[in-house]
């Protein structure tokens, strides 16, 4: 593994801005499991619980499926489970990142069922996603109010850059106050969709991105190097206290082009 730390504090526990580069997916996946297993045990130490926004895709599930092997001591009664983003179909199409994430991980580990808090599907009880998009909008604005920042946000990215269903040039990545949108004719299917914003995401207190893949090292390199988040949208996935993209060499290559 190398490690490109861009952090002011570099003894802090989870250093502000870093860069963690592994040899492959498996390995990647490993490493962002023990970072999630990390943020979660720490919150909970301090407050008693924690809470995460989850992510779909292949890394996002690769990761669930680590952190189920190895849960270390994650307090799961006490985990406040929530969503990045969903797509609009019915409750049981297999595209759902909540049915994913529950095959991966949560249908394995003693979570309180009234601490996890899926987006609506579209044969649930909006027929909109304009309608589960503001049911969802006040179900984060009522956890944040209760809980505070969201302790761990983790972040898949596409080739283009886009993050949950935040894609460039949209009008969800140009969102400046919802913290929840809807999103139709996303240019990957399927296309309707209910999304986080990027004022959401920065109420988070850690944000970590996996990402793996020689097709995503441009994005990588031009969100780190500090691209306009209308152009790469997960150049504007920021946490409070800290940013971690975790990346395998292929992901990697542009940046280590930029470093020799």
């Amino acid at each position: 593994m190398s490690d490109l730390d861009s952090s002011d504090d570099l003894g802090a526990e989870f250093p502000a801005n870093t860069i963690e580069i592994h040899d492959d997916p498996e390995l990647l996946a490993d490493a962002a499991a023990e970072r999630f297993v990390d943020v979660i045990v720490a919150a909970q130490a301090e407050r008693g619980q924690a809470s995460v926004s989850l992510t779909g895709g292949s890394d996002g599930i690769r990761l669930l499926e680590k952190v189920r092997r190895s849960p270390g001591d994650i307090d799961w009664a006490n985990l406040f489970v929530y969503w990045g983003d969903e797509r609009f179909v019915p409750v049981a199409d297999p595209d759902r990142n909540a049915l994913q994430a529950a095959e991966a991980l949560l249908a394995h580990v003693p979570l309180n069922p009234a601490h996890i808090f899926p987006i609506a599907p579209s044969d649930g009880p909006y027929s909109t996603p304009e309608e589960a998009a503001f049911a969802y909008a006040r179900v984060i604005h009522d956890q944040l109010d209760k809980r505070g920042d969201v302790d761990l946000t983790i972040l898949g990215m596409g080739p283009e850059g886009h993050i949950d269903s935040l894609f460039p040039h949209s009008p969800a990545v140009r969102e400046t106050t919802e913290y929840v949108v809807a999103v139709h004719d996303c240019p990957k299917p399927p296309p309707t969709r209910v999304t986080l914003t990027l004022p959401a995401v920065h109420r988070s207190k850690h944000v970590m991105l996996v990402v793996s893949g020689q097709g995503k090292a441009a994005a990588v390199a031009a969100a780190v190097n500090g691209a306009s988040p209308d152009d790469v949208p997960a150049a504007g996935a920021v946490g409070i206290e800290s940013t971690t993209w975790v990346i395998d060499e292929p992901a990697a290559s542009d940046l280590l082009l930029d470093d020799e």
